[in-house]
C-alpha cells in the first residue's frame, strides 16, 4: 500500500507542477483601458450656418429695372417685330434683347402694361417654343407672355398666373377645298402645326385644360410639326395638297392670315377654347412666389380696369379677355 501511496503522492506532485507551468506560459492579459470622458465638442459657425436663402425673384427684377419676357417674333397678332423699328437710346435692355418699340401685338401690349404696373421697362427675347415649355431658363429671362395655355403637363414645371385672356382654336383648310366639310373629315389626314404646343397634344389625344371638358374630333391625324402654327398656315396656303390638309391654330391666327390675303379659310367653328396666362419658370434657382403672385395681381388689375378688354378689341374686334377674367387661378393649386 505504502508503495501505491508514494506513486499517487508522486503523480499529483506532477500535476500541480505541469499546471503550473502552463500557467507561467501564458500571455498576461492587457490591462483594462481606463474609460476615456465624453468629449464636448462646442459648435462652430460652420456648423451653426444654415444654406444661404435662395434670391427674390421680384427683387432682383426692381434692382435690375428691367422685366426680360420671352415671346413670338413671328405671330400675329399677338406678337411680330416691327421692321425698321427705333431702338430707344435710354434703354435698359440689354444689346440682345429687343425693347417694346421693336414690337407690335396683343401679347407684346400686355406683356409691357405688366412691366409698367412692376414699375420696370419691358425687354424681349425670342427662345424656340420648346425651351420655353420645358422650363428650366436658368435665368435667361424672367417671364414669359406669349399666349401659353395653361395645362397639367405644362404646370410641371412652370408656375402660371391669372390669364390675361381665353381664344378659340379653330381648324383651317385652303380655300379652294371642297373635301373637307367638318373637323371630323380630317380623321387620318396630314394636320399640321406647332411642335410641342396644345395643338399638338390635342392632335394626339392628350390635351388637358383646367376647366375645360375637350372633344377630340379629329382622330389618328397625320401631324406635321412646325417651329410655330404660322409657318405651317404659309404651307397651307400654298394649296398643293401634298404638305398639308389643314392646320390647326388660333382662331385670331388664322384670321389674321386670311385677312393678309392668304388661301385659306376656317372648317367650322372653333373647337376648344385655352385659357392663356403668363408662365415663370419653377426651376429659374430664385424664389418666384412674391413674382408670381405681384403678377397676378396686376393682371387681375387689368381686366378690372378694362385694359385687357380694350386691347382684346382692338387686335382681335371681339372680348376674348371677359372670361378669363372670371378663371378661378386658386384651382391651379390643385395641381402638383
Amino acid at each position: 500500500m505504502s508503495a501505491t501511496r508514494n506513486r499517487i503522492a508522486l503523480l499529483l506532485s506532477l500535476l500541480v507542477l505541469l499546471s503550473l507551468l502552463i500557467t507561467a506560459c501564458q500571455p498576461a492579459a492587457a490591462p483594462t483601458a481606463a474609460p476615456q470622458p465624453t468629449a464636448v465638442v462646442k459648435p462652430t459657425e460652420a456648423v451653426q450656418a444654415t444654406a444661404a436663402p435662395a434670391a427674390d425673384h421680384l427683387a432682383d427684377i426692381l434692382k435690375r429695372g428691367t422685366l426680360i419676357i420671352s415671346t413670338d417674333p413671328a405671330y400675329p397678332p399677338q406678337s411680330e417685330l416691327v421692321e425698321n423699328a427705333t431702338r430707344p437710346k435710354d434703354t435698359k435692355c440689354a444689346a440682345d434683347q429687343h425693347t417694346a418699340s421693336e414690337f407690335k401685338g396683343f401679347d407684346i401690349d400686355a406683356a409691357v402694361e405688366i412691366a409698367k404696373r412692376l414699375g420696370v421697362e419691358a425687354c424681349f427675347v425670342t427662345p424656340d417654343w420648346t425651351l420655353i415649355t420645358s422650363g428650366s431658363w436658368s435665368d435667361r429671362w424672367d417671364i414669359s407672355v406669349g399666349s401659353m395655355t395653361i395645362t397639367p403637363e405644362r404646370m410641371k414645371a412652370l408656375y402660371f398666373t391669372q390669364p390675361y385672356y381665353t381664344t378659340p382654336a379653330a381648324i383651317f383648310v385652303h380655300k379652294d377645298n371642297k373635301t373637307f366639310t367638318k373637323p371630323e373629315d380630317l380623321t387620318g389626314k396630314k394636320v399640321g402645326s406647332c411642335t410641342g404646343c396644345t395643338y399638338e397634344s390635342y392632335l394626339d389625344g392628350s390635351l388637358a385644360i383646367p376647366g375645360e371638358k375637350i372633344d377630340f374630333l379629329i382622330k389618328n391625324p397625320q401631324f406635321k410639326g412646325y417651329d410655330t402654327d404660322t409657318s405651317a398656315l404659309q404651307d397651307l396656303a400654298l394649296g398643293d395638297g401634298i404638305r398639308l390638309d389643314a392646320v390647326l391654330t388660333a382662331e385670331p391666327t388664322g384670321q389674321a392670315f386670311i385677312a393678309n390675303g392668304q388661301s385659306i379659310k376656317e372648317l367650322g367653328g372653333p373647337i376648344f377654347f385655352e385659357y392663356l396666362s403668363a408662365a415663370i419658370d419653377k426651376k429659374s434657382g430664385k424664389d418666384s412666389v412674391s413674382f408670381v403672385k405681384k403678377v397676378t395681381e396686376a393682371v387681375q388689375q387689368m381686366h378690372s380696369d378694362g385694359t385687357l378688354q380694350k386691347l382684346s378689341q382692338k387686335y382681335y374686334g371681339a372680348d376674348l379677355a371677359t372670361a378669363a377674367a372670371k378663371f378661378d387661378v386658386n384651382v391651379l393649386a390643385q395641381f402638383p
